[in-house]
């Protein structure tokens, strides 16, 4: 992870427990926001979804992180809620026509799944890397 500077609450973390949570919640926002969860510099992603190889800045081997199709199932999960239930309500107040319902919620699920993918292979990405890390 990156150096700590004097003062910081993972120089003062007192137990490894805790530490391990500071250092955990750093690599989920660094998984979350597209960078390297082990050091949170190095881009995560060489394309859209495809994870690099290894980090540009600390040389960690990300392709050995597999997240298999885990963000992808979630994501559409979530999408669908979001939309299915959204387009639910918006037909019991108004009922609205037809076609107003797929020109509202097939570009809305579409954007929002595409949206969130990103950051859900990285969370992933940083789940799967803090589990299988070894302990020091």
């Amino acid at each position: 992870m990156r150096t700590t500077e004097p003062g910081s609450a993972l120089e003062t973390a007192r137990d490894g427990q805790s530490r391990a949570a500071l250092l955990g919640g750093q690599a989920i926002r660094a998984g979350l926001s597209g960078r390297c969860p082990n050091c949170g510099d190095g881009p995560l992603f060489q394309g859209f979804l495809k994870v690099r190889p290894t980090c540009e800045a600390c040389g960690y081997d990300l392709a050995s992180v597999e997240t298999g199709d885990g963000a992808a199932t979630f994501i559409m999960q979530i999408a669908g809620f979001i939309v299915g239930f959204s387009a639910l309500a918006v037909e019991i107040a108004w009922r609205p026509p037809l076609w107003l319902h797929l020109i509202v919620w097939l570009p809305l699920v579409a954007a929002l799944a595409l949206g969130l993918m990103r950051p859900g292979k990285g969370l992933m990405t940083a789940l799967q890397m803090l589990r299988t890390r070894d302990p020091k």
